[in-house]
């Protein structure tokens, strides 16, 4: 019974402050963190406190224990949604998924090129990709 409510709590605020991201223009590297932080629920510091005010076997300890055990695969979950929806932020740094990792790789750009070289000449990650300028 006790995880019902905070599984609604954390879905409800991270939906609202993911929207709210997207709706006032946040790239994406700004809003997925924010959404995350905001939903997370810092249970950490909610079972230190419940164990020194309540002592160990409250039921504001028990609470805050089975918040940990249903926010760390939500939040897992959440990191999920934000990643397949990226696309629908601007992005800060370009990014393309590397064909070897599945994982995203991003792509140099005017910004974040060493000094001295042009973003053609910086070294890639993958020598079969067609956008590289050898």
């Amino acid at each position: 019974m006790i995880a019902v409510p905070l599984i609604i709590q954390t879905l409800v605020i991270f939906t609202i402050t993911y929207i709210a991201a997207r709706l006032i223009g946040l790239y994406y590297e700004d809003a997925a963190p924010s959404a995350l932080i905001g939903a997370s629920n810092h249970f950490e510091v909610a079972i230190a406190t419940a164990a020194t005010l309540f002592g160990l076997a409250s039921g504001a300890a028990l609470a805050t224990v089975v918040g940990v055990l249903i926010e760390v695969p939500l939040m897992l979950i959440l990191v999920r949604i934000c990643l397949r929806t990226m696309n629908r932020f601007p992005r800060k740094v370009a990014a393309s998924a590397s064909p070897r990792s599945g994982a995203l790789t991003p792509r140099p750009t005017q910004a974040f090129c060493r000094p001295g070289l042009s973003p053609a000449r910086e070294p890639a990650g993958d020598p079969e990709d067609p956008e590289r300028e050898d």
